[in-house]
């Protein structure tokens, strides 16, 4: 599976790679990115940013680098991709964020620090950072979640 971060430049980007050791990660960015290629992950370029079609970028970079599953760390690309997830389906490209009519209640209220973070795919909690194990019952949860041990409260994990 070829996966897609963006906000590649981004220290939260690599250490996302750590939930994907068998999948191939593509760090994508806006503006200028290092051009570094390896086995396992690469850093590329989306272009300049232009966040009036970000979907519409987003699906074309996707489609041409040939991208399974893609996960978008940046603040502004959340609820545009969310609402646009159907389309990216539609092209066999899997959106990790929950579904558009819940997103608001996982949006950070103001940029946060988490301890951990926490990859769910359909409903199930695929890697943890922290190594606790989650079990959510009321959606089939999809995205990349910050939290703190101290609480339960789950946020999208962005930049």
């Amino acid at each position: 599976m070829k996966i897609l971060i963006t906000g590649g430049n981004h220290a939260k980007a690599l250490k996302l790679m750590k939930a994907f050791p068998n999948h191939f990660v593509l760090l994508a960015d806006y503006g200028d990115v290092p051009g570094i290629v390896t086995e396992n992950y690469a850093f590329s370029s989306i272009g300049v940013l232009n966040k009036d079609s970000i979907a519409h970028v987003l699906l074309n970079f996707c489609i041409t680098e040939g991208i399974d599953c893609l996960i978008p760390l940046h603040s502004y690309e959340v609820e545009p991709i969310a609402k646009s997830a159907v389309l990216f389906g539609e092209y066999g490209i899997q959106v990790l964020l929950p579904d558009a009519s819940s997103i608001a209640e996982y949006l950070p209220h103001k940029q946060s620090t988490f301890q951990n973070f926490a990859v769910f795919v359909g409903g199930e909690c695929v890697f943890a950072s922290g190594k606790e194990i989650f079990v959510r019952t009321e959606e089939k949860l999809n995205g990349v979640f910050g939290y703190n041990v101290a609480d339960d409260e789950l946020k999208l994990f962005t930049i």
